[in-house]
């Protein structure tokens, strides 16, 4: 059985240290997508991450190994190594480029949302003045479609998020995001935006993050919760995990440089707190996600969708588009 999960962040810092990859790794997690910027990250400081992480990663290829395939995942999980790609939260790194999203692909990132929380030229976020995909925005979906990445619509405007799940020819995933029926935070999602994501085929990942699952000390039962709600709205194959654990190391400065107003991105108005930071799961919740899943009714076959076989399926799909165009020409 391969778990997947669809997002974590280590410090946005080239020499930040990858032990927390191996306390995933170590229970039981043999794929992770790590987060290399968001919209508040200049292209200087993206690219300085994406570097420095293929370095750790290329040091120890007896313990990590940078994956451009479902099949590369299965391998490593054969060969006891964590298989690892990267992802982008928000569009403002892309410098409004289509062509930037091949770039991305090429150093490893696999998996991309237009917007985080605020609106920009290519998408509106979930904390701002609802708007809709931009006519930027239907071309940048169109490079995200061809080069073979994970569309995914976390973090993003209600609106948008449809806008966008209508736009691709590709299944669309959230890869952090919770029900809004459950808790009602802006960062969650509606039924409505759920069953739109499942109509792509794609993926609704379950976030550990206390504000969201509305736990101040989120655990396994918690994520399991909101799990069986998404599979009960909209079935079992339509769900997965995507902790966003985020893990702060100190001595490593990863503020974005500039005039960085984190109230903007995390607005009060929002439910956000600069005193009261969110809490998270410990990586070790998943040695307790399948037993905490059955707990909520799921069977064995449906467990093994939900941490993992579910994000293969998509990601086996939209990973190899551009194969599939390359023996079409």
């Amino acid at each position: 059985m391969i778990n997947w999960d669809a997002h974590a962040c280590l410090p946005q810092h080239p020499l930040a240290d990858f032990t927390p990859v191996r306390r995933l790794h170590a229970a039981g997690v043999n794929y992770v997508s790590l987060n290399v910027g968001a919209d508040m990250n200049p292209v200087s400081q993206v690219m300085s991450v994406i570097a420095g992480y293929r370095a750790t990663i290329a040091a120890d290829p007896q313990r990590y190994v940078l994956v451009n395939s479902v099949d590369d995942i299965i391998q490593a999980a054969a060969d006891g190594r964590m298989a690892i790609t990267f992802d982008l939260e928000g569009s403002m790194p892309l410098l409004d480029q289509p062509d930037m999203v091949a770039l991305y692909a090429q150093l490893g990132v696999r998996q991309i949302h237009f917007a985080y929380n605020r609106n920009n030229s290519v998408a509106g976020g979930c904390h701002d003045e609802p708007r809709g995909l931009t006519a930027l925005g239907q071309r940048m979906v169109e490079a995200v479609n061809a080069n073979g990445i994970l569309m995914d619509c976390s973090h993003t405007g209600r609106l948008c998020s449809l806008e966008i799940m209508n736009a691709s020819s590709q299944p669309v995933i959230f890869s952090h995001a919770n029900p809004y029926t459950l808790v009602q935070h802006g960062r969650n999602v509606t039924d409505e935006q759920i069953r739109a994501c499942a109509a792509t085929g794609g993926v609704v990942c379950v976030s550990g993050l206390s504000f969201f699952l509305g736990s101040a000390q989120p655990g396994a039962d918690d994520v399991a919760r909101h799990a069986a709600y998404i599979a009960d709205l909209v079935g079992v194959k339509h769900v997965g995990i995507g902790l966003d654990i985020c893990f702060q190391q100190p001595g490593l400065d990863d503020t974005p440089p500039g005039d960085f107003d984190p109230s903007h991105w995390w607005p009060a108005s929002a439910g956000y707190s600069m005193d009261q930071p969110p809490s998270f799961t410990p990586p070790e919740v998943w040695r307790e996600l399948p037993g905490a899943l059955r707990r909520a009714g799921m069977s064995d076959i449906e467990i093994e969708l939900v941490l993992g076989r579910n994000m293969m399926r998509v990601a086996q799909q939209v990973w190899s588009v551009p194969e599939q165009l390359a023996k079409a020409a």
